[in-house]
Order: C-alpha cells, then sequence, then structure tokens
C-alpha cells in the first residue's frame, strides 16, 4: 500500500502506527503467499479474542441490568461475521488488502467473510501497536452505532430455531453439512437442516457454523409465516 493510503486507512482507524509493517500484515490474505504464517490469519485469530473482550466490556457498562443470556444474544449479533464485514465496508477496507489477482478479479474486496477477517486483523494490529486503548477507540467508533440499531436481546437463528420447536412440541433441528467448496484458506460450507419429517432448508457460509446459522434462519422464515 502507498504512505498515502496507509495514511488514510490510518485516519479511518483513528491511530498513527509506530509500527506500520503491523497494518500491512494485517491487510496480507493467504492468496498472496505460500507461508500461512505471513498472512494475516494469526492476527485474524487475535483480533477476535481483542474484540470479543471489547463488545463483552461495552454491553455490561450499556445494559447493566440485563442477564447473561440476554447479553449473550447480543454478543452473539455484534461478533458475528456481518456486523465485522459491515464495519470493514465503511471503512473501506477492501481497497487495502493485498490479495492475488485471481481473488480480487471473483469479487474477493467484497466478500463478507474475507472482510471480515481482515478486520479482525486489523483490530489484532491496533492492540499490538497501541494496546487495548487503540483497539478499543477503534471498535467503540464503529460498534456502537450498530449496538443502538437495537435495543432489544437478539437470539441468534439456531438459537430461535431449537426454542420454536420445543414451544411448538417438535423434535430438535438436525444439521447436516452437505457440500464443501473453495480452497483452504476460503472455503465455502452448505448446511441443510430440518425438523422431524418436515421440508430442508439449505444456507451457506464460510464456515460451518455460519452455513447452520443461514440454515436456521431460512428454515425460521418458512415456519414461523
Amino acid at each position: 500500500m502507498s504512505p498515502g493510503g496507509l495514511s488514510r486507512l490510518e485516519d479511518r482507524l483513528g491511530h498513527r502506527f509506530q509500527s506500520p509493517e503491523l497494518l500491512q500484515h494485517a491487510l496480507t490474505h493467504a492468496s498472496t503467499t505460500t507461508d500461512r504464517l505471513q498472512s494475516n490469519e494469526r492476527l485474524e485469530f487475535l483480533g477476535d479474542r481483542v474484540l470479543g473482550l471489547i463488545i463483552a466490556d461495552m454491553l455490561c457498562e450499556t445494559f447493566p441490568h440485563e442477564p447473561e443470556g440476554d447479553l449473550g444474544y447480543r454478543f452473539t449479533a455484534l461478533a458475528r461475521r456481518e456486523s465485522l464485514a459491515r464495519v470493514a465496508q465503511e471503512i473501506d477496507l477492501g481497497a487495502s488488502i493485498v490479495m492475488s489477482d485471481g481473488e480480487r478479479e471473483t469479487g474477493g474486496a467484497a466478500k463478507d467473510g474475507l472482510l471480515a477477517n481482515a478486520c479482525e486483523a486489523v483490530i489484532a494490529a491496533l492492540y499490538l501497536d497501541g494496546g487495548l486503548a487503540a483497539a478499543q477507540n477503534f471498535v467503540e467508533r464503529y460498534w456502537t452505532p450498530l449496538l443502538d440499531e437495537d435495543h432489544r436481546p437478539r437470539k441468534d437463528p439456531k438459537t430461535a430455531l431449537q426454542e420454536w420447536a420445543q414451544a411448538k412440541g417438535h423434535a430438535l433441528p438436525r444439521y447436516q453439512m452437505v457440500h464443501q467448496s473453495g480452497p483452504d484458506h476460503q472455503p465455502m460450507f452448505r448446511v441443510e437442516v430440518r425438523i422431524g419429517d418436515g421440508a430442508p432448508a439449505t444456507g451457506e457460509g464460510a464456515s460451518k457454523r455460519a452455513a447452520e446459522q443461514a440454515a436456521a434462519e431460512q428454515l425460521l422464515s418458512v415456519m414461523v409465516t
């Protein structure tokens, strides 16, 4: 990335890096290197944990009278891939990610999974360069509007579908992975869910969990209408 591009991204992140190579590392997609340690995957791992801590702290401060279960619903909504991708799009992170020509030509800069992973890596870079305060400043700046959109506790689709099935006296939902495609660094899973002998619903995602959530959401939309 050019110095000018790096500076503009730092403006959106609200932090000037003492070690710019950390940010460059966070923006390096696995498709550009044969050495996975040179990609941003380890930073994704760290950033996921840093984000989780900050969101949990925000929720406890904002909703001091809510029980753990309700906070958990809110946490799931704020930490999920879609929320990360939404923030990544807001700061135009896709334009800064270093990826292979093939990945970019197939729309990599707009893929929710790729954007979410890079956003987690950037959060880790902020944490490593400026401490928890730098990461917290960024997360609070961009996640507070998401938190304020809906003050009702949100249940993830799998939980909502299970509770609906139990309330109706049905068997619990059954999930089955039916297909996996894509390279190791960017897999795509397809999962099928059904309740009893009912018709199944299918969902896709960059992880089995994400695919299960998508399938549950699809089936729930059919069952409750």
